[in-house]
């Protein structure tokens, strides 16, 4: 592969993992001979990590809505020329990341992305559905052309891994124990990501993007589980109701909005640990007659970008 293939790699990254797996992807692409520059989205007033959970839960209108923050400036005079761009992230309260909304709503950032081939990499917990079909929405406004999505996840069963990220995010305490596994994307995981690059160099050394999704879904880009897309699906709907019923309360910061964000503290864990057993239990007695919808969702959220 020729020099002349340069790729843009955008990122946020609080803990890391994020970067970590576009670093992985990245590899095979330097080694092809790519020149790969690495652009990191800041926001002018940073998010804490360890979070505080009064700090954690004050970022949820925003995060579910789409709403923006104020970045810091990203030089793009040498990215310019790139033929490809990389976009890392992560998911937060079932959407992007507040910075990750803010680089995508960005003005100079959608005039950039115009008529570029871009892949979107995204860490999350487990739910990852409707981030992507955010993210097409804002390519396709951006007139970008969204030829890759891969979405790594922790694989614990749901409800442990809500308790081991809220270690990893609340005390910065990632590793396993006793009794509960590490947080986050497993190493493991990362370390295959390799895949991903080597699908995304042969598409473009053949200059050929049309099916590179195909592939990446073959190596193991995206995990659909259906009844997590299930709990997700109808999450994303009620959170989406209480983002903006806490949002005409006061905007972020707002001390008017404090007691309403820890009553929807409480509201998330009785539904996670009170009502999602039985929701989950519904969900399997009624999955005959979900299975043809939860296929045709499968391939539009994994393969079909456009």
């Amino acid at each position: 592969m020729n020099k002349k293939h340069k790729i843009a790699l955008f990122y946020y990254s609080q803990t890391g993992q994020a970067l970590a797996i576009a670093e992985k992807v990245c590899e095979p692409l330097v080694r092809l001979g790519c020149e790969v520059v690495c652009k990191e989205i800041v926001p002018e007033t940073p998010y804490p990590f360890p979070w505080t959970a009064q700090d954690f839960f004050q970022v949820f209108p925003e995060s579910r809505l789409g709403i923006a923050c104020r970045l810091k400036p990203i030089d793009l005079s040498n990215v310019r020329d790139a033929g490809l761009v990389i976009i890392a992230g992560q998911s937060w309260y079932l959407s992007w990341s507040v910075p990750l909304h803010s680089f995508f709503l960005s003005d100079e950032i959608r005039v950039y992305l115009k008529g570029r081939n871009i892949v979107v990499i995204n860490g999350c917990r487990n739910m990852w559905v409707m981030t992507q079909r955010r993210t097409r929405e804002y390519i396709r406004e951006a007139g970008g052309n969204y030829v890759g999505f891969i979405s790594l996840q922790d694989k614990a069963a749901n409800l442990v891994s809500v308790i081991t990220i809220i270690r990893w995010l609340f005390y910065n305490r990632k590793e396993a124990t006793r009794l509960l596994p590490a947080a986050g994307v497993s190493v493991a995981d990362v370390e295959h990501s390799t895949v991903f690059g080597q699908a995304i160099g042969d598409a473009l050394e053949q200059n050929r993007f049309a099916c590179l999704q195909e592939e990446l879904v073959k190596a193991g880009a995206t995990t659909f589980l259906p009844a997590v897309y299930f709990i997700e699906k109808n999450g994303y709907r009620l959170w989406g109701r209480w983002a903006k019923f806490i949002l005409k309360k006061g905007l972020h910061g707002d001390p008017k909005r404090n007691p309403w964000l820890r009553f929807f503290c409480i509201y998330l864990f009785f539904v996670l640990y009170i009502i999602s057993p039985f929701g989950m239990l519904f969900f399997y007695l009624t999955y005959p007659f979900r299975k043809a919808s939860l296929k045709k969702a499968e391939y539009e959220n994994c393969c079909n970008l456009k």
